[in-house]
């Protein structure tokens, strides 16, 4: 913009030239700079012979070259007056002469007078230095007399007015001179007088001043800094010459150890020290410790362990990074302390030998060793075995034990020891290890072979087949090996004056006995087998059990018609009867036994055929041969009848008789004979009714009495106790119904059940029920019997014996018993197999005494009435 304006002014003045060319002579004033506002320059109207009212009718104004309006004109006094401040150096800079042209202008007419205003250089300036803060770095080997150039000063004013002079401060060190360069002009420079030593003094402050000429003098100053530049020249410098420390061997990984320290009295790079370990460091120590090259910290890298290096001495080398590098050296030592890190150690120096079960106490079993790694009280060791241990430990020497028996072995208890041994060290806090060392029993022959029940009942069928299978015992042998090995057999022993080897055999591997040949119930019943268990040790052992075979009858046997005895011969019996025999009258009866036993030997009577049916009957049970009607005149004198004998085997096997009756008249006495001889077993069978009637209420009483009595006495004793016996023998006298044996017999028409104890078979002691169907009286025999047996037991045979009979029953075991209860209770099961012909159902309970009316109840059904009752 101000191109423009000046540009605008120069054509101005060129037209202005064009038109007017009337340019009087010039005038110059001359005034100090910076004067005020207002200042007169000089009477313009004067000096230019112009009058005051000339300065308004040709309008006088002033112009000048640079645009600027300085200067103004005073129209009421015609004075050039400053209108605005003048600043030499603003307008002339360093120039000595500095003119400023004015141009006045007078109109009517025109006219241009040309004035020039000199501006005086007046002291307004101090001298200044283009840095005030100069910083200088000279090597601390720089020679002495090294000038170093400094920055000139630099000062508006011109003339007397600027620079003149350079003040440096007091220095030892450092002097100022000044240099003269081209045009007469001067520069300072700093002369060094004295060698520089970093060491002492790093850092040189100076403060130079410049100096103008004006009055007053003014100044201007610039701070130097000087920087000594190291070299170097000193080594690092360790803070001790050995340091030593003390580690815990059970200290973790990257935990500091120490820090090495080291000084360098150079500075920068000379005095960068770094830190290493000496050249000839062993791996054992660079493996477990390192060092921070720029720190000095050393740190563990590895695991201390007391047990491999207690101590380490380690070397130091510490270098600066100058050229040439300087180094120095210092010692490390770090002790190594002992902690109880080692568990103790059991070492077997012997391998442990099996041991006999019989070896006697103090047998070495195995040799062993104690160590531990630690040192002092942390390596003494202690070993310990556990409470109640069959071994011991003896001590030898130097920490050597010997592992020995205390006690007696028994290998079938514990057929390997598995000794768990404790070491523990005297360390705190003590540690401690265990050891299992496995010591195997080895057996010894000292144990028989067991079967597996003392006595065994095997029941056989009769007719069996040669060569089966009757039963398999078993036994074992708690030993090991050979030792366990069984082997059966039979020992001799005679049945029916026959060896028993001759009946059975025996599988001497596995126990199986096998029958030689078939066997007949009506023969033998029942037969003994011992049966030897023996091992293959040395010694042997053996031990034996016997084995009760009960044969089990089959229904092999017809019914043999013994009455009428002709029937026997095989013609025909005959009988006679009068003719006026009246319904119900005994013509004749028909007996007949069966060799078999129980079911198979109950007989039945049916009329098979006759002359008239309508005249005669058969008794079913009794065979009593009577008519149904009287006898009229139409029948015929002869009668004929076939009566079947059946038994209720399965299958039912028969036999038939018969019977041929003549009707004939006058045999009135022989018939009445008759009938008395019948009314008299009539009159015999109600009075044996009558007297068991008795006998049952009898025996209720006493059982009543007899249990009220064991429970008052039971009572007094179940404090103590806790038992309803007697004595502790009677109690174990009924523990093993195992040692019964209940034998169902057959005498020809007898028929009995008998019960014997396992441990009193020798004895005569027993109870029987006889009953004959040959006889018109029935028998009845109650003994004590010798032993007890289940009540179970006793009615599943005398159930063999009662066809038509239901019987149902709920039995627990009932152990340690008195012996009076099973007594009772086997009483009862005699009646109950009497009566076994009944009307009416009868509940037992109130008969049966404690044991058995709650543990057993039995209802009992017959078909039919006896006719005998």
């Amino acid at each position: 913009l101000k191109s423009i304006i000046l540009l605008w002014l120069a054509l101005w003045w060129h037209h202005f030239f064009l038109l007017w060319s009337t340019i009087d002579g010039q005038t110059r004033y001359s005034i100090p700079e910076e004067l005020k506002q207002g200042s007169v320059v000089g009477n313009l109207a004067k000096d230019l012979g112009l009058g005051l009212s000339d300065i308004f009718d040709r309008k006088l104004h002033v112009a000048s070259e640079t645009g600027e309006q300085y200067f103004s004109v005073d129209a009421g006094k015609g004075e050039l007056v400053v209108n605005d401040r003048i600043d030499r150096e603003a307008l002339c800079g360093q120039s000595t002469s500095c003119v400023l042209p004015l141009q006045v202008v007078l109109e009517n007419p025109l006219n241009l007078h040309r004035i020039e205003v000199e501006i005086k250089d007046i002291n307004d300036n101090s001298p200044s230095f283009h840095t005030k803060e100069l910083s200088l770095k000279i090597s601390e080997s720089a020679a002495v007399g090294t000038r170093f150039p400094l920055e000139s000063a630099e000062d508006s004013d011109v003339g007397s007015n600027s620079v003149k002079s350079y003040v440096l401060t007091k220095n030892d060190c450092f002097t100022l001179k000044m240099k003269e360069v081209e045009d007469g002009k001067t520069v300072p420079e700093l002369v060094l007088e004295k060698p520089l030593d970093r060491e002492k003094k790093a850092v040189h402050q100076l403060l130079l001043t410049a100096l103008d000429g004006g009055n007053p003098v003014m100044s201007g100053t610039s701070e130097i800094t000087i920087t000594v530049l190291d070299v170097n020249d000193n080594f690092p410098v360790f803070d001790k010459n050995t340091y030593k420390v003390s580690l815990g061997e059970n200290i973790a990984k990257d935990t500091f150890v120490i820090k090495i320290t080291a000084t360098d009295a150079d500075e920068g790079p000379n005095a960068e020290v770094k830190f290493s370990f000496g050249s000839r460091t062993p791996d054992s120590v660079s493996s477990v410790f390192e060092i921070n090259s720029l720190t000095g910290e050393i740190h563990l890298k590895g695991d201390l362990d007391y047990e491999r290096a207690t101590s380490y001495k380690i070397e130091i080398t510490a270098k600066d990074k100058g050229l040439p590098e300087m180094e120095s050296h210092c010692r490390l030592q770090i002790d190594v302390l002992d902690v109880n890190d080692n568990i103790p150690e059991i070492v077997l120096t012997s391998k442990p030998q099996p041991v006999r079960e019989d070896a006697p106490s103090g047998t070495v079993v195995a040799l062993l060793n104690a160590r531990d790694a630690d040192s002092d009280n942390n390596s003494k060791v202690t070993l310990q075995l556990p409470k109640g241990s069959h071994f011991t430990l003896k001590p030898s020497f130097s920490n050597n034990y010997a592992l020995v028996t205390s006690g007696a072995l028994d290998r079938e208890r514990f057929s390997e020891y598995n000794i768990e041994i404790t070491a523990t060290d005297s360390g705190s806090p003590p540690l401690s290890s265990k050891k299992n060392i496995p010591v195997s029993i080895s057996d010894v022959n000292d144990n028989p072979p067991v079967f597996s029940q003392p006595s065994y009942n095997v029941y056989l069928k009769e007719n069996g087949v040669p060569g089966s299978i009757l039963y398999s015992v078993s036994a074992s042998d708690l030993d090991f090996g050979e030792n366990a090995k069984i082997s059966y057999s039979i020992l001799d022993s005679k049945v029916q004056d026959v060896s028993v080897s001759s009946y059975v055999y025996i599988n001497s591997d596995n126990g199986s006995i096998y029958s030689m040949h078939s066997f007949d119930y009506e023969k033998l019943k029942v037969f003994q087998i011992q049966v030897q268990a023996k091992d293959q040790g040395s010694p042997s052992l053996s031990s034996n059990a016997t084995v009760h075979v009960f044969i089990l009858d089959q229904n092999d046997n017809a019914p043999a018609v013994i009455y009428p005895s002709s029937a026997v011969l095989g013609s025909l019996s005959h009988q006679r009867m009068p003719r006026s025999a009246k319904a119900g009258h005994l013509v004749t009866k028909v007996t007949a036994v069966d060799a078999d036993s129980g079911h198979n030997a109950w007989i039945s009577y049916k009329l098979a055929e006759a002359t008239d049916v309508s005249l005669f009957t058969v008794n079913l049970y009794t065979g009593e041969v009577r008519t149904k009607r009287a006898v009229s005149e139409q029948d015929d004198s002869s009668q004929r009848l076939l009566i079947e004998v059946k038994d209720d085997g399965e299958p039912v096997q028969s036999a038939t008789v018969t019977v041929s009756i003549l009707l004939e008249d006058g045999l009135h006495e022989p018939i009445l004979d008759l009938r008395q001889k019948a009314a008299e077993p009539s009159k015999k069978t109600g009075r044996i009714t009558l007297y068991l009637i008795l006998s049952l209420a009898s025996v209720s009483v006493l059982s009543l009495v007899t249990f009220f009595i064991l429970a008052v006495k039971c009572m007094r004793n179940s404090r103590s106790s806790g038992s309803c016996c007697m004595r502790r023998t009677d109690c174990d006298d009924y523990k093993n119904p195992r040692n019964l044996q209940i034998q169902l017999n057959t005498d020809g028409p007898i028929k009995y059940v008998e019960v014997l104890g396992g441990d009193m078979m020798s004895q005569s002691q027993s109870f029987r029920s006889c009953m004959s169907p040959m006889s018109e009286y029935s028998d009845f025999t109650l003994i004590k019997p010798s032993s007890t047996t289940d009540f179970k037991e006793v009615i599943s045979v005398l159930d063999a014996s009662l066809p038509d009979s239901t019987w149902t029953f709920e039995s627990q075991q009932v152990s340690n018993k008195p012996q009076q209860y099973l007594y009772f209770c086997n009483q009862i099961s005699l009646y109950l197999y009497y009566w076994r012909h009944c009307s009416s159902l009868f509940l037992l309970d109130d008969l049966l005494p404690p044991p058995c009316s709650l543990k057993h109840r039995t209802h009992f059904h017959c078909k039919e009435l006896d006719e005998r009752g």
